[in-house]
């Protein structure tokens, strides 16, 4: 059966336009409730995930801070309730303190209310396990088959409940200072940390100010309308200019649900996920054995190679924190990321999370004693040009001929020093074209070489 709702990350799109509406959250809702319901009926009475005084299945229902927030909690909310689930309800808080907590109270499922990375018009839905994985594929297809029956209601005595829970802020941050070593503390280091006027503005900085930083937050004033507005892990130049103006050591950058990172040097040098990555695999290397580490089709090939030099085996997963993970999970080994900042280290966390990857950041240096330059001084990183190019939807961009001729004519340009990705985003209707070549001028040329043979399409 095809995927009609659920993408890579859930279900996300404009609000106000289907499926991001009240009427379908609230179906989306029940028919999760449902599903939920059966599973934990499956395992008995107040089974995995229970509410202990009732039996009934639990969730926690947790957003970004997007204006959209307060209509789709309210409306999956009632779904939930309809299906006999009761609902916990954390307010704004980041997307892997989410996964945190599910695991924690012993829950159902998590529910994540944001589009990441998106502008604030744009809204989703996606879902954790018991576990605090992403949901199994074949949960979401039984959620997919009740969206398609009739949306109904258990009787009154059986209707779940709802409750805020005020402390969940405060649990996720004890949860990330766990993840640095208790021998080592931040104090003397000045911390510019930007929270993409996000999920993350009220504990992401209190993080990093609990383990000594002297912390310069910026992003933290949300509205509901300025999520990832000129500031955040998309858009670092704000980062940049910070940590210039206030003279700071480093900046830490999170985007709109907190769970992807960026940083940057005191010399306003700006660091990936493919550059932090490999500081994180390093430091592990030097105390422990790293078979290997997962990136994606976008990750750098100066990575590939650096990690090598390491010994440490690298595989390549399709774009996506999710296929990340499944390979992980397959291979055995606990490190990987993408070039977009989503980083896991399972050995912290189920998922990936900006504060705990910026800490095992913090760590290596602290332990080493270096810059985060002098860390990387070792990865030679390829230039690499991304080019996004807006499409229609159901553009047929695989059969287009103009641009089969135009990729021809850069990988013989290419030859072996350099490769070409084109693929369609999964969350926007973009078309991503990514060249990566020795010289920067070169991968720039012919990113838009192909960029120019999608717009005469």
């Amino acid at each position: 059966m095809g995927r009609r709702y659920f993408g890579t990350d859930g279900v996300r799109g404009r609000v106000g336009d289907a499926p991001i509406t009240a009427e379908f959250v609230l179906r989306l809702g029940f028919a999760a409730g449902k599903v939920l319901a059966g599973t934990a009926a499956a395992h008995g009475a107040g089974g995995i995930g229970s509410a202990a005084a009732t039996g009934r299945p639990a969730v926690i229902v947790g957003k970004d801070t997007r204006v959209s927030g307060y209509m789709l909690e309210a409306a999956l909310q009632a779904g939930f309730s309809a299906a006999g689930v009761d609902v916990l309800l954390s307010g704004p808080i980041p997307t892997p303190a989410v996964a945190y907590l599910t695991r924690a109270l012993r829950l159902s499922a998590g529910v994540v209310i944001s589009a990441s990375h998106n502008p604030y018009e744009d809204n989703g839905i996606k879902f954790f396990s018991a576990d605090g994985n992403k949901l199994p594929d074949g949960i979401e297809a039984a959620i997919e088959a009740e969206l398609e029956r009739p949306v109904g209601c258990v009787a009154s005595r059986s209707l779940g409940r709802a409750r805020r829970i005020d402390d969940a802020a405060g649990r996720y941050i004890e949860f990330c200072k766990s993840s640095f070593p208790g021998a080592l503390d931040l104090r003397g280091l000045r911390l510019v940390v930007d929270c993409a006027h996000g999920a993350g503005y009220h504990t992401v900085p209190h993080v990093f100010h609990e383990l000594g930083a002297d912390v310069v937050p910026i992003g933290v004033s949300p509205n509901g309308l300025n999520i990832n507005e000129g500031c955040g892990a998309t858009e670092p130049g704000a980062l940049r200019r910070a940590v210039l103006e206030h003279k700071a050591d480093l900046g830490i950058a999170v985007d709109g649900d907190a769970d992807r990172l960026m940083m940057v040097d005191a010399s306003g040098r700006l660091y990936n996920g493919d550059e932090l990555l490999y500081v994180i695999v390093r430091d592990r290397r030097e105390r422990e054995p790293v078979p290997g580490a997962v990136g994606t089709l976008m990750s750098n090939l100066g990575l590939e190679q650096a990690l090598g030099r390491l010994g440490v085996q690298f595989e390549r997963a399709k774009v996506g924190d999710r296929y990340v993970l499944e390979v992980l999970q397959q291979k055995g080994w606990r490190y990987g990321g993408e070039s977009s900042g989503h980083l896991l280290c399972l050995d912290c966390h189920t998922t990936g999370d900006g504060t705990i990857s910026a800490l095992q950041v913090l760590s290596a240096i602290r332990r080493s004693g270096a810059t985060l330059a002098e860390l990387c001084a070792d990865l030679g990183m390829f230039p690499q040009k991304l080019v996004n190019v807006r499409i229609d939807k159901g553009f047929d961009w695989k059969g287009s001929a103009k641009l089969a001729r135009a990729r021809e004519e850069v990988e013989r340009e290419l030859g072996e020093d350099g490769r070409i990705l084109i693929r369609a985003s999964g969350t926007e209707p973009l078309l991503r074209l990514m060249v990566e070549a020795r010289e920067a001028s070169m991968a720039e040329r012919m990113a838009h070489r192909l960029a120019d043979a999608v717009a005469a399409r």
